[in-house]
């Protein structure tokens, strides 16, 4: 089964096939605008979207597939029905289900039931359709991502977990300035150390976010509090005071450092106004390549599902 679930399941090739394919389609869209025509694909979406929602709703649509949208009061997994019921039953309708829940666990469970694939749209853990765009993103402006210091500041979340599937698998070199109490999956970061002896990846946690910042070439964050961490609202903040991408850590990158951020930015906190509106920053164009590799993903997945 072909399911888009983490990107550890893609070898270098595979990975680097989908940046290919998504840079192919936004060259030019109306050469795939009928290569999926027949497909229909559902959303199932527990968490409010804004970018996942738009990307694979119309990349269905543009590629010639059929979109069934559902909010999160209408399904209720695990809730209404069980998850295992509700993938079995939307096989027999959909050709492939994206999938944004709040618990990782969720994904694996209606994988495991369904008989179409199934793509993560974003779990507690993982968001390998954001890490894709973002690959793709920093090979547009920097082409070749193994001659690059990338430098992510903030939540080790599931932005950080798939970026770093994503770089250890390829071959970058991955910076980390994370507070202690914040730190990634240890999971994922010996996972990683088992890829980057293939892939000669650097995955490095700095002592200091102004060390990780020197002589950068990309510098990028996240929210502190993402969904359903509200919770700990005081404690992050205060945990996370010292992690703002601002002037002063923009100034010890390099002149020409692209500045990314996978939004929604909450300017001020992580980020701060006048960075995310700076020569430097390209997160608008980060954002809209989310609508490329999505459609990457639905081609590929399907299209290999198929054959």
């Amino acid at each position: 089964m072909n399911h888009f679930i983490s990107l550890k399941y893609f070898s270098a090739n595979q990975i680097q096939d989908l940046i290919n394919l998504a840079m192919r389609i936004k060259a030019a869209p109306l050469d795939s605008k009928s290569s999926l025509a027949g497909k229909s694909v559902g959303l199932i979406f527990e968490k409010s979207s804004l970018r996942t929602k738009t990307a694979f709703y119309l990349g269905a649509l543009q590629l010639g597939a059929y979109a069934v949208y559902y909010s999160p009061d209408e399904v209720k997994l695990g809730q209404r029905e069980s998850i295992s019921d509700v993938a079995r039953t939307l096989s027999g309708y959909l050709d492939a289900v994206v999938l944004r829940t709040y618990s990782h666990s969720s994904i694996l469970e209606f994988a495991q039931a369904s008989s179409v694939p199934v793509i993560n749209g974003l779990s507690d853990f993982l968001h390998p359709s954001q890490a894709l765009a973002d690959i793709l993103t920093i090979q547009e402006l920097k082409e070749n991502i193994k001659k690059v210091k990338v430098v992510y500041i903030g939540d080790g979340n599931n932005v950080c977990n798939s970026l770093i599937y994503a770089f250890s698998i390829l071959g970058g070199k991955l910076t980390l300035a994370i507070p202690q109490d914040y730190l990634p999956s240890v999971d994922v970061l010996n996972e990683a150390k088992d890829y980057a002896k293939i892939s000669g990846s650097e995955i490095e946690i700095a002592d200091s976010i102004e060390e990780a910042a020197s002589g950068a070439d990309v510098l990028y964050t996240d929210v502190w509090i993402s969904m359903g961490n509200e919770a700990e609202l005081r404690e992050r903040k205060k945990a996370f005071k010292n992690y703002q991408i601002n002037g002063k850590i923009l100034q010890l990158a390099k002149e020409d450092v692209i500045v990314m951020h996978c939004l929604p930015a909450h300017r001020g906190e992580e980020i701060t106004d006048s960075v995310i509106e700076s020569k430097n920053s390209v997160v608008f164009k980060q954002a809209q390549n989310r609508l490329y590799t999505a459609k990457a993903i639905l081609s590929y997945i399907l299209k290999e599902w198929a054959k």
